[in-house]
């Protein structure tokens, strides 16, 4: 009797592991909860790749409003680079601590990661929405989050999410626009 009792405990517990999550917030209000987000940051592992070239690093982001502040430390102390956009001009401190702005700090990102990456979408795109300001296609998961998101030619898949200060945001995401493909691993965020 026992272990019939036993074995019908486990298949209970077992039942209720396969079932899905329960849902949500529903979409449009977590999107515009999430849109709002004026300020947060993160610090994970930032990969990225062209048909010719890649990189990887450590990364730190912190989000004020349009202006984004990012450090990103090569593996073995090989460099780095401190990136800062406020909206609308880029400046970056490469590894050699040299500061370049406007038409040289594009010529640096392209140098680096081998294209432009997208500052103004990626305030947003980091959060698991889509950036207002421009149409695109959604698909989401079963818990009203953003699984995929198409914006500006460019391709975002959301792999897992974490929970931080009731909100759900990304753990795991891929960006990908014809060659160019890139990582994102979130380890910390802070709201």
């Amino acid at each position: 009797m026992r272990a019939l009792i036993a074995c019908c405990a486990l298949l209970v517990l077992a039942a209720c592991q396969g079932l899905p999550p329960a849902p949500a917030t529903p979409w449009p209000e977590r999107r515009a909860t999430l849109q709002a987000l004026e300020h947060y940051g993160f610090s994970g592992q930032f990969a990225a790749a062209t048909a010719t070239e890649g990189f990887s690093a450590a990364i730190q982001w912190q989000q004020q409003g349009a202006a984004s502040e990012v450090a990103l430390r090569a593996p073995f102390g090989v460099g780095g680079a401190r990136l800062s956009y406020d909206g609308h001009e880029l400046r970056v401190v490469d590894s050699h601590g040299t500061p370049l702005d406007g038409a040289a700090a594009r010529q640096e990102m392209q140098r680096l990661f081998g294209f432009d990456p997208p500052f103004a979408r990626l305030r947003y795109w980091l959060l698991g929405v889509p950036d207002p300001a421009a149409a695109g296609s959604e698909t989401l998961d079963a818990s009203q989050r953003l699984r995929s998101l198409r914006q500006d030619d460019w391709q975002v898949d959301y792999l897992d999410y974490s929970k931080t200060a009731d909100l759900w945001l990304p753990r795991r995401l891929s960006l990908q626009r014809g060659p160019v493909k890139l990582k994102l691993q979130v380890s910390r965020w802070q709201l």
